[in-house]
């Protein structure tokens, strides 16, 4: 309780310093900044080919969200800043567990990372996607489709990259701060970014705070949906030359008293009642020591090297609702990955830049776990695995090739990932846990400028992911109310996307479309095998709801994706995003396994009166009553359509900003098709919501 009081405390300290920089700079001259002055439809991403590039000349499907947008819609987890966009959905089982999907895909098919350093974790509950210091990102990538050249295993849907605040070598002392209130969770936000140079030293400095409620739903407080979380970065630059720097890096995020309601399941004994995972305490820690190098001449070679350590704490714990009220399962565990990287391009022609890179990791760990068993419910040690380790190193190239209106992409990889544990099942195992697989990866894309308005593209790409930590070692039950056995020989699945579209932008017109067809071989999934105890290789207790970890044969996914943004009168832009996604289990011949619905976003912004802009965007989302009866046997149900609309007014003036929103204005009664729980009482989004927020750079 002292510690949440101090940070609502601290959070107070930051309206205060907010609102009075306001009131100052409210008495100068207006010097609102524009509509109009923010558009820019030369849009550069460093995701899509390792390095910074238009996105209008990558054959590859993106998606860019900058700071404002970020702060425009007050998100707190990586999941709520990309729900809504185009080929986008996400997948929830708590206000903190928000994890993106992209076309269909979910989190372990993605890789996740901050300032390109890969989020590594097993995540059997919540969001590591919700670790990233969301508060402090200046940008969200996206690359939409399977990405296993630049960033190896486990990119089959595509990569995520958050990019934070980084040090720069511009005289004098800056800084930019935020703060923001929602009333549906009475949540409180606050963040910090100093930054300072002087000569060859650059220093930058970032804090960010946040203590989130439990939110109301139209039909009332959903409990177990508030937090706490606190972020601290830090990064030091030094110039050797005008060419090389050092840089350290330091991030630390932190989240408390975490719940995940969407995995509460009724339990067999009486006093037991249900069971709901949560999670007291997370934390991710990263160090990062790196050297850059800037070529010059006519054939430059630009270079960029990173050692770093991550280590990923997790307590997740499992608590007994019913008259028992106590934690009947405990578990403690650090992932630590230590990892290197090094990147270089070169433009070794006039119509070639070469890439290259090799890149290098090591997962550890030994989780520690303690169950409690009936008739006592005292806790004894029971540790799914020891000594796990998973390593991964992967080569690769590429080659942008330049031939006038045409652009080509093309590169090739090959890793090699191992996984190891010394015993799984609490020491019950010791043998056959070794596994080494290599894996070719490959992309060929093309785009084709006939002009500005139209390029059409295609792409040609394939990924690969080898089963991770969790689906190798671990036996136990997960937030769908079923008992997983792990399997450390399961094989690697495979990508393989076709993609064609076109893409345009003007001053006044930007658009992208794309259809694709993405067929994943070797799938690795949980198979239902529930029967009577005994029919089954779980134990007794869990026999009646139990999946084995297997390969499925063959799955299929295919899509169309389209947004548009056109300025139709002088400061007034319309947008408009549409989704379908179609997944097939081949081997089953049903639809897949929890695949997103289709939805039609559309949006307005325009300036109203001077220094005011007003925005309006609506989601509809059809009815998803593609479900998979037989693989989910009957446990994925239909979810209803809805419309939710969002009601914003933006007042600029010189490098501030406030912000007054309502969120779900009609107070719709709705719930993701991706959100977990019991079939039928998946937990309500958040009810209508007011906003208010503040931003500025001094």
């Amino acid at each position: 309780m002292a510690g949440w009081c101090s940070k609502r405390a601290l959070l107070g300290a930051v309206w205060v310093v907010a609102l009075a920089s306001l009131s100052v700079q409210a008495q100068d001259a207006v010097g609102e900044l524009s509509i109009d002055d923010a558009v820019e439809f030369d849009e550069m991403t460093v995701t899509a080919k390792g390095y910074a590039s238009d996105t209008l000349e990558t054959p590859i499907a993106t998606t860019v969200v900058d700071r404002d947008e970020i702060l425009r819609r007050n998100a707190d987890t990586l999941g709520e800043v990309l729900r809504g966009r185009p080929g986008l959905a996400v997948a929830s089982d708590g206000a903190q567990g928000q994890n993106p999907v992209v076309r269909g895909l979910k989190k372990e098919s993605l890789v996740l990372m901050v300032d390109g350093m890969r989020l590594n974790s097993a995540q059997p509950a919540g969001a590591i996607g919700s670790l990233m210091s969301l508060g402090l990102a200046e940008r969200v990538e996206v690359v939409k489709g399977p990405a296993s050249v630049l960033y190896g295993t486990g990119a089959l849907g595509g990569a995520i990259n958050v990019l934070l605040p980084q040090a720069r070598f511009e005289p004098g002392v800056g800084a930019d701060v935020a703060t923001s209130y929602d009333s549906a969770s009475s949540g409180v936000r606050g963040t910090a970014v100093m930054r300072g140079s002087e000569g060859d030293h650059a220093l930058m400095l970032g804090t960010s705070l946040a203590s989130i409620g439990d939110y109301d739903s139209p039909d009332g407080r959903v409990k177990r949906t508030g937090y706490d979380s606190d972020s601290f970065i830090g990064q030091y630059r030094y110039r050797l030359d005008a060419a090389q720097q050092v840089r350290l890096s330091l991030q630390q995020h932190s989240d408390w008293g975490v719940w995940y309601p969407g995995s509460t399941k009724p339990h067999p004994i009486p006093r037991v009642g249900s069971t709901t995972i949560h999670s007291p305490k997370t934390q991710r820690r990263l160090a990062e020591l790196g050297y850059s190098r800037t070529g010059a001449g006519e054939r430059p070679i630009n270079l960029d090297v990173r050692l770093y350590r991550q280590s990923m704490e997790r307590e997740i714990h499992s608590r007994a609702n019913g008259a028992l009220d106590k934690d009947i399962g405990e578990t403690s565990v650090t992932f630590a990955t230590n990892g290197a990287d090094i990147r270089a391009d070169w433009l070794a022609h006039d119509q070639h830049l070469l890439s290259f890179g090799v890149n290098a990791w090591e997962m550890a760990a030994s989780p520690e776990r303690y169950i409690a068993r009936p008739p006592s419910f005292a806790l004894a040690r029971s540790d799914p695995f020891d000594d796990a380790r998973i390593q991964a190193f992967g080569v690769y190239v590429q080659d942008d090739i330049r031939l006038g209106a045409l652009s080509l992409l093309a590169g090739v990889r090959h890793d090699t990932v191992s996984g190891d544990a010394d015993s799984v099942n609490n020491g019950a195992r010791t043998s056959g846990l070794d596994r080494t697989d290599s894996a070719f990866s490959g992309s060929l894309g093309a785009i084709y400028e006939v002009a500005p308005l139209l390029r059409p593209y295609v792409s040609l790409s394939r990924a690969f992911r080898a089963g991770e930590m969790r689906e190798r070692y671990e036996s136990s039950p997960r937030g769908d109310g079923y008992y997983y056995v792990g399997n450390p020989q399961i094989e690697p699945e495979f990508a393989n996307q076709v993609e064609v579209g076109f893409k345009g932008a003007d001053e006044r017109l930007s658009y992208a479309v794309s259809a694709y067809h993405n067929r994943i071989t070797d799938y690795i999934t949980g198979k239902d095998v529930s029967g009577p105890a005994g029919s089954n290789v779980c134990p007794a207790s869990n026999a009646s709801a139990c999946k084995e970890t297997v390969n499925l044969g063959r799955v299929t996914l295919e899509g169309l994706e389209a947004e548009i943004r056109w300025e139709a009168l002088p400061g007034h832009w319309l947008s408009a995003g549409w989704s379908m996604v179609r997944g097939k289990n081949d081997d089953l011949g049903e639809p897949l396994y929890q695949v997103p619905a289709d939805e039609l976003s559309l949006g307005w912004e325009g300036r109203i009166v001077e220094g005011w802009t007003a925005d309006l965007t609506l989601r509809l989302v059809q009815e998803q009553d593609r479900v998979a009866t037989r693989f989910s046997n009957g446990n994925e149900d239909p979810t209803s359509g809805f419309t939710t609309a969002d009601l914003g007014a933006t007042y600029r003036w010189r490098r501030h900003s406030l912000r007054f929103a309502v969120t779900n204005l009609a107070d719709e009664t709705y719930h993701e098709h991706l959100s977990e729980g019991i079939t039928g009482q998946e937990i309500d989004a958040p009810g209508r919501s007011l906003f208010v927020s503040y931003q500025g750079s001094f």
